[in-house]
């Protein structure tokens, strides 16, 4: 079987940007900005069209140096994975984009966009791997990036936030490094669609499993920001300028929960009343502390981080269930919330960089000079909180519609209850900044915004094409989620190898 070369793009196309950009020099921001901005296209491209091959023709594998499954590295893309490259190749075009006016000459200089693209490099690695130790290779190239990005400028807090997060991720790493080798151990194997055949025949002692199962949980919790797991998100994720928080509550904590759910999917299927009812019992929490989070705050970072906790619980609610209904609600809601939270962080950026507050009781009557701006909030508020007929709607009906299913009424009412939590914080945020009492505009920063709102408008303009298009896109999403709830459907390629 010859290398197909479609698995490896989503990863050599930002580490060749990230690399050539190393040695134009750091100085030549111009350049940096061109290159980044095209591999940032380039990846929209190339994702667009994977997601097209795969509708035609099935998942994509490549065995790295044609060392055949389950010895070699496998790269494989499944409809699932070819969603979140897009998701992701979106979020990194629209960042760059948004970075030319937000993130600071100072910081460019500093090879803030190679960074960029060695994070995205990681991302893109974890989400194709095939192999669950290059899993955890990946997470350590974005882990690196992301190291540089929270703390790039070296202002106080990012100084201080960035070693906290960095102290966990060590620490959550080498959990991840153990959980690996236990695996290894009991089943003889790295390749996750061979451990998948192998457990389904195990006869060994399911308690080694059990105990892989709740050290992948804490790994891949820490990763996601899953409760009691997020101490360290909020103040993390608050630190650094808004282009990198962005990047940071779109994907990274996407990344543990895919995790999450190809793992649980996979690997830990015999002892579901402990493993999967323990990870709904987290997730149901996550929601009710990110509630209690989004309610607290009047700052808008700190309100959509809180956000994303929220999202975060919702979206693992659903795939703890590990059923149809479950798995497409929560695939749905998780590209859906890539997507929402990268256009919420520009905008309220857009807000920060024009106003110079953060606070929303310091602002106000925006909606006089900003009316186009102020609408699309309203439209990001509407989706954000799952308002039909916008995208948040059909992930959490999908997902409520399971947890009923499944007997869990209490952990549903919560889900439905978050979204109105979610609409009053973000609501609370439009109608303060937009319709408060107007501030005094004489103290508005004279900025160049254009390729802010450029960047904003892309990502709430996708919200609205998910929502009307749901129909259509249905099938794709029903595609996706199958590897989950049918995961014989993502190992049976092995089948082609022997």
């Amino acid at each position: 079987m010859m290398t197909d070369i479609i698995p490896l793009l989503p990863v050599m196309i930002p580490l060749l940007a990230g690399i050539v950009m190393l040695f134009t020099g750091r100085h030549n921001i111009f350049l940096h900005r061109v290159i980044s901005a095209a591999a940032g296209l380039f990846l929209v491209i190339v994702s667009i069209f994977t997601i097209i091959y795969i509708a035609n023709n099935g998942m994509v594998v490549t065995h790295i140096g044609n060392w055949q499954a389950p010895y070699g590295i496998s790269m494989v893309i499944d409809m699932l994975a070819a969603l979140l490259l897009f998701g992701t190749a979106l979020v990194t075009f629209t960042v760059v984009v948004y970075s030319f006016q937000s993130i600071g000459v100072a910081r460019e200089r500093f090879f803030y966009y190679p960074m960029v693209m060695f994070m995205i490099t990681g991302v893109n690695g974890a989400f194709i791997t095939g192999d669950i130790f290059n899993m955890f290779v990946f997470f350590e190239v974005f882990l690196l990036a992301s190291y540089v990005l929270i703390t790039i400028g070296g202002k106080k807090i990012q100084l201080q936030e960035g070693f906290k997060y960095y102290l966990v991720n060590v620490i959550s790493s080498n959990f991840f490094v153990l959980a690996v080798a236990y695996l290894y151990v009991s089943v003889g194997s790295l390749n996750m669609a061979d451990i998948h055949q192998k457990l389904s025949a195990f006869e060994g002692d399911t308690a080694i499993l059990t105990l892989i199962a709740v050290v992948m949980l804490f790994v891949f919790a820490t990763k996601a920001g899953l409760f009691p797991f997020y101490f360290w998100l909020p103040d993390s994720y608050f630190a650094p300028p808004l282009p990198i928080m962005a990047l940071f509550g779109a994907l990274l904590t996407k990344v543990g929960v895919y995790a999450i759910a190809r793992t649980y999917s996979l690997f830990f299927i015999d002892n579901i009343g402990f493993t999967h009812q323990m990870l709904l019992f987290l997730a149901i929490l996550t929601i009710i502390m990110g509630s209690i989070g989004a309610l607290a705050y009047t700052d808008m970072k700190k309100i959509i981080i809180y956000n994303i906790l929220i999202a975060i619980g919702v979206i693992t609610a659903g795939y703890a269930m590990m059923d149809e209904s479950g798995t497409i609600g929560a695939t749905y809601y998780l590209i859906h919330d890539i997507i929402i939270k990268a256009g919420l962080f520009f905008l309220i950026g857009f807000i920060i960089y024009r106003t110079g507050e953060s606070d929303i009781t310091k602002l106000g009557g925006l909606i006089k000079i900003h009316p186009v701006t102020g609408w699309t909030f309203f439209i990001a508020a509407l989706g954000i909180a799952g308002v039909p007929p916008f995208s948040g709607f059909y992930g959490k009906l999908f997902i409520t519609e399971s947890l009923i299913d499944n007997g869990h009424l209490i952990a549903a009412v919560i889900v439905l209850l978050s979204s109105l939590v979610v609409l009053y914080s973000v609501m609370h945020i439009f109608i303060s900044v937009f319709w408060g009492e107007s501030m005094d505009f004489t103290k508005l920063k004279p900025i160049s915004y254009d390729k802010l709102l450029f960047s904003s408008f892309i990502m709430i303009a996708m919200v609205i094409i998910l929502g009307f298009g749901a129909d259509i896109l249905y099938p794709i999403f029903e595609s996706a989620a199958q590897s989950l709830y049918d995961p014989a459907s993502y190992s049976g390629y092995l089948l082609e190898v022997e």
